[in-house]
This record gives structure tokens, sequence and C-alpha cells, in this order.
């Protein structure tokens, strides 16, 4: 047991002969239990240097470790579900000497990515996809004729989602060849995890124990009342020790649950898997944070961490006022506006501390729904109690809510529902690279009749703007980033804002930048040095057609800017009121270009992007230099 994050590279001396799982498997079982212990110290230091992912990774560690050691990967399939759990997966997969550079710009992911490894057989980032890959897998293993084992691993959180058991049921009708793995650190199901529930579980993944019972089949099902007789024991039986009832009932083979710390056990019962044909359920119970005292008390607490940095000289100084986050600003909301309105009700797609739902769920519990990984359930439940006349606050992250994409247009849009989306980490949001970047929320609702999409530029228009979608009769969007903004006032009322109106925070000459969001900060800043105007759209939808169009005729160039995908934007929509209006002006977007931005510092992302100030700087002096010395405006 660890009690501190090593701060110098531990000696490792088996680890440092397993480069991939092939010198693994070369390893006895006796020599393991070693492995184990390096692989989590050596685990614990790389992370306290790059940061990320903390507790999920320490619990698999046992568990990765057998896998590797008695499946043939990477020619058996071995899928990670959402992925914050794959980092001993990288460090057995010879990524060992590139972990300091894990989340970092031009370094190892922070999930499994196919273009990373080929032990990486399917890229994640979002959660309960790994069944439905692996089934994916497993069909195409047998078309081909290939004898490989497809591996899905997925966790408590992620099973509950509607897609994981639309691959259980798909998987059984097929009759795979497949494992499921369901990584359980949380479940009340894991009461009868112990001496008596692992030996059940050798028995039932045993080959003598399936040679007996398709043997048993064969001669009693010819005696049809014998044979019911002997399937219901069986059912009895196995429903007293093990609670596998539903995933035998969708056809998988139950077997659990088992300690997932327990090597011994893992590496004898998958073995004993590895053998059997057709779908295999494994129930495995972890810890998060195992290992490591401190995750193991706060496993929300050491969910993910940042970097360990040292320490600085003591000076003394004045302390600082700690900003709120921009999730921080819709918890304070949500309860103030609650306390106001007793029809609220908050819903989030299990992202309670994430999206600071925390404080509601105390102060409003039968207000409050926490759905689990169910995003499209998330968003039809609001759509339902909007019908009865309650007043639903969805909090999601943008990257998620695309999970929901037809429940947002055909349950809330299409009629009309009062609905407001609280959209968290909209924009990039650093090391945790494409798959949790919430670049197309503005691209993907601009489209949908009836949606108004909000971009706050700081704390308190995000405050306003949720009063503002809140009072607004339809279904209504507030997007805002992760972490903090600019440190600006938040006023304490529940005012809101005229919906359609943006206004003119500074005059100038020649360019116009329209800022869409947050980066309204770095488009001031680049204003100072061009001598442009600056304008706060506030709305990408319903854009301002009145600002637009006196900013169009009284400049030579347009500059749109906004952190999200330039391709269907509020750029997008800008340029194509100027065609409406038939107004001839120069425009550039600038925005998230037409690419997966991958992981790196945020300012380094939106560097790369063109989004910093200086970037905006020479962009928009390039432009007005080569444009000609006339402005004509056809309006």
């Amino acid at each position: 047991m660890f009690n501190e994050i090593p701060l110098t590279k531990p000696a490792t001396p088996l680890l440092n002969q397993v480069d991939l799982p092939e010198h693994l498997r070369k390893l006895s079982e006796e020599q393991l239990p070693q492995l184990v212990k390096e692989l989590r110290e050596y685990l614990l230091f790389c992370v306290g240097q790059t940061g990320g992912h903390f507790g999920a990774g320490l619990g698999v560690i046992e568990l990765t470790i057998a896998l590797h050691y008695v499946f043939n990967t990477p020619y058996d399939r071995l899928v990670w579900d959402v992925g914050h759990q794959a980092y001993p997966h990288k460090l057995l997969t010879g990524r060992r000497q590139l972990m300091d550079t894990l989340r970092q710009k031009d370094g190892l992911a922070g999930f499994p990515k196919r273009s990373e490894s080929p032990y990486d057989t399917f890229g994640v980032g979002h959660s309960s996809t790994s069944i439905s890959a692996a089934l994916g897998m497993a069909i195409a293993s047998k078309l081909q004729g290939e004898d490989r084992k497809s591996i899905a691993v997925i966790g408590d959180g992620a099973i509950t989602a509607g897609m994981a058991f639309e691959a259980l049921n798909h998987a059984s009708d097929v009759n795979a060849n497949m494992l499921v793995i369901l990584n359980d650190n949380d479940m009340s199901i894991s009461n009868n995890v112990g001496g008596l529930s692992n030996y059940f579980a050798k028995i039932l993944s045993s080959k003598m124990y399936h040679s007996m019972r398709e043997g048993s089949k064969k001669v009693l099902s010819n005696i049809p009342k014998a044979w019911e007789l002997a399937r219901r024991t069986e059912e009895h039986v196995k429903g007293m020790v093990v609670p596998g009832t539903l995933f035998e009932e969708l056809g998988f083979n139950y077997i659990g649950p088992i300690d997932g710390h327990d090597l011994e056990t893992l590496v004898h019962t998958l073995s004993n898997i590895k053998d059997l044909k057709g779908p295999q359920f494994l129930h495995v119970v972890t810890r998060k944070g195992k290992g490591f005292n401190p995750a193991e008390e706060d496993p929300i607490g050491y969910h993910a961490i940042t970097k360990l940095e040292p320490a600085p000289p003591v000076k003394p100084v004045a302390p600082k006022v700690k900003k709120p986050k921009f999730s921080n600003v819709f918890g304070s909301w949500l309860c103030d506006m609650a306390a106001a309105d007793e029809k609220l009700i908050g819903i989030t797609p299990a992202m309670k501390e994430g999206s600071d739902l925390i404080q509601f769920a105390e102060q409003y519990p039968d207000r409050y729904f926490d759905v689990a990984i169910a995003e499209q359930h998330a968003v039809t439940l609001a759509a339902g109690m909007a019908c009865e006349g309650l007043k639903p606050v969805v909090a999601i992250y943008s990257t998620f809510l695309q999970r929901a994409y037809d429940q947002l247009v055909h349950d809330v849009a299409v009629q009309n529902l009062d609905v407001l989306f609280a959209i968290d980490r909209a924009g990039l949001v650093g090391e945790d690279g494409p798959t949790h970047a919430g670049c197309y929320d503005i691209a993907y609702l601009r489209c949908i009749p009836e949606m108004v999409i909000m971009t706050p530029s700081d704390e308190n228009e995000t405050r306003l703007m949720l009063s503002t979608g809140y009072q607004h009769q339809g279904p209504a969007a507030v997007r805002y980033p992760r972490g903090t903004g600019v440190g600006t006032e938040i006023t304490e009322g529940l005012e809101i804002l005229p919906i359609g109106k943006g206004e003119v925070v500074k005059q100038g000459h020649d360019a116009a930048i329209l800022a869409f969001g947050t980066l309204l900060e770095n488009a001031l800043e680049a204003a100072d040095e061009l001598g442009a105007t600056v304008a706060n759209m506030r709305f990408a939808k319903p854009l301002d057609e009145e600002l637009v169009k006196q900013l169009a005729e009284s400049h030579k160039l347009l500059v749109t800017i906004e952190d999200g995908a330039v391709l269907g934007g509020a750029g997008s929509g800008v340029n194509e009121l100027l065609h409406q209006l038939d107004i001839n002006v120069s425009v550039i977007n600038l925005g998230i270009p037409d690419q997966f931005i991958e992981q790196a510092k945020r300012s380094e992302q939106l560097t790369a992007c063109g989004l910093d100030v200086a970037s905006i700087v020479t962009t928009v002096k390039a432009r007005l230099a080569a444009e000609p010395k006339a402005h004509t405006s056809l309006a």
C-alpha cells in the first residue's frame, strides 16, 4: 500500500523486462505479484509527472496483467471501454518509455488510440462502446475464419447505458465467440465477493462443468420433464451464489463475481474461459485507486489528478481570490433558480461532480435526477417532464450531447418543448484530446429549428444567459468552456438578456471582430494592436441581424471568432446572413478547422487553430493589406 506518489522514478527490475505482452507471457505465475507491485508504483510515478486519470488504472492492474498473460494479444482483440483505466495497458504494450509524454502535445493520448499501437484495437473516450466494438470484431473473425477471442472490458457505470445492453442482446443472438468483463467497483451486486464466489467461478468456468452441462443437455433433452427440472435446479443453485441472472437471460454464460485483485484466481478463471465458445460474461470486482491509500479513501477526488509541480520558494504574498469555474457558476445559478421556481428539475447523465450539481442534489433531492450514462434517456426524460409543465435543465458536456442528437431533434425541438441545455466543456478541452472536445455543438444545434444558442463571454454572462434560456419558452442552450474565466464579478440576481442581441464593446475602424463566447478576451487584445472594432455577439442563434448589418456597412473586413468548428459554426451563420442581405464585404471565419485537434495544453491548441492573440493579429493584418482601398457596400 502506497501513501504518497513517488517523485523519483522507482526501481522496477522485473517491469523493465516486460516491454510487450509476449515478454509478460514468458514470466512464471510466481513472478506476477512482483510485477503487480512494480507496475503500480511506476504508474503512480508516471501520472504524478503528467497528470491524468488516476484511480481507474490503479484498480485494474491485476486484471490488465492477467488479460495480457492469458490471451494472445494483439491477435486476441482487447477493447477497453472509455479508456480511463488503460494506462497499465499502455505500460505493458511498448509505451513505458513514452509515459512521460502522456496527454501532452505530440505525446501519448490519454485514451486508447488505434494509430498509436496495434494493441489499441479500438479508439475510445466515450463510454459504453466496447461491447459493440468487440462484437463487431468477433463477427469479423468468424467470417474471416480466424479463431481469436474478442474481449470487452466495461465498467459498472458504462454498462448502465442502453447501447451496452443492445450489444449484449445482439451478441447472444449471433452466439458470438466473445468475452465481456464487467469491472465492477461500485455496484451493490458485489456483496457476494469472497472465497465462496471465487470457488464457484472456478467451477462455472471449468471444462469439466461445461462438458458435463452439455452432456446432460443431450441426455435430458429427450426427457422433457427431467430436462426442465434440471434446468430450473441449475438456475436456482446459480442464483443463490451469483447475481448473474440478468446476463444469463441475455444469453451469456455468467461467471463471478470474483476478486479483481486476486491475481491467481483471475489467471485461473481467464485460462478456463479462453477455451469456452459462445458469449461469456465475467464479473470482476475491483477497487478504484487500489494500492494508493488516499485514492481508495476518495475515489471521486482521485478520478484524475493534475501534474505534481515542485513546491515554489515560500514568499509572503497576498492571498488570491479563487475564481469560480464555469461549472460552479452553473451550480450556484441552478440552486438560486430552483429556490425561485419549484418547477425546475435538474437532470444529468452521470456528471454530478463534473457539472457541479452537488449542492443542488443535496438541497433538492426530489428534483435531482442522475440517470447514469444514458444521454439519450436524459434528453427524452426532460422532454416528458416538459410535456407536464415542469422546467427541466439538462446539465451535459458538449461532447456527450452528441450522443443524444436524435432525441434533441425529435423529442424536444420538433415539439418545441421548454428544455434548457447547460452545455459544459464547450470548445477545446486540452489534454483530454479530440474525444472530449466540444467542437461541434454550435454547428449541430444551429441547423435545428426553434433552438436558441447562447455563447457567454464570461462568468456573469453565463449566469445571465442561463436565466435567459430558462425563461425562454422553447428549447435553449447555453455553452460554456471548461475551467475558469477572466474573473468577472457575478451578479446575484436572475436577470435576463434580450434574445438575439449583441453589443459593441470596443469601437475601431477597418476591421470588426465578431466574437462568440469566451474568446472575446483574445479578440479585445488583438483589437488593441489592430485598432479594430469588437462586438460581443452573445447569440449564435438567432443572430443579431441589425448589428451584423451595421458592422458590415461600416468596415472593410468582418472577422468571426469562436471556440467551435468553423464548418457550420457561428461564423457560417454570419456568412449566410450577409448573403441573404446581399451585402458584399470581406469575411474571415476563425475557429476550429476541419480536423481533429490532438491533445495538448489548451493554449497550444488555440495557437494550432490560429485563435491565439498573435495569430489573430497576423491573419487580420494580412487580409487588410490585401484589401482594395475602396470599400463598397451593396446594401
